[in-house]
């Protein structure tokens, strides 16, 4: 039987969780997902763990963070003045926002922390600074 290579398309489902045991994503309630191994369209960690894999088989790694979303970076925390943020929204530590760059680039945050005068963005990948925990099971490999 085949096993994966780089370059080849694969199907494959997948759980991923955190050290904790909470889980962050799946395709177990929605179709596998395709991607071609070696492309970059998903983490470095996670096209590692298919290849050398056959149709059918299944497999749990832990990919670090530089396999991952890279290390958290403390020079991604952005401490803004509370009028910056629009009235409307509803501060929460952890909520997702998005704010636009001066080249026009949606940029992701999520806030780490505020009181009545600043509100600190964090601009790191929700996922950045940890290990991930993934089953993966490779349905097809489509070539």
């Amino acid at each position: 039987m085949a096993e994966v290579k780089t370059g080849d398309t694969v199907r494959v489902h997948y759980e991923g969780s955190l050290e904790d045991g909470r889980k962050f994503d799946s395709s177990l309630d929605r179709e596998p997902i395709e991607l071609t191994v070696g492309s970059g369209q998903v983490i470095s960690g996670f096209e590692n763990a298919v290849v050398g894999m056959e149709e059918g088989d299944s497999r749990t790694v832990t990919v670090p963070p530089e396999e991952g979303y890279g290390p958290h970076d403390p020079n991604l925390l952005h401490k803004v003045d509370r009028e910056q943020v629009p009235d409307e929204i509803d501060l929460q530590v952890g909520a997702q926002l998005q704010a636009t760059d001066r080249q026009g680039q949606v940029i992701a945050l999520t806030v780490a922390d505020f009181d009545d005068s600043t509100v600190t963005l964090d601009a790191n990948h929700p996922l950045a600074g940890q290990d991930l925990t993934f089953d993966v099971k490779v349905v097809e490999i489509v070539k």
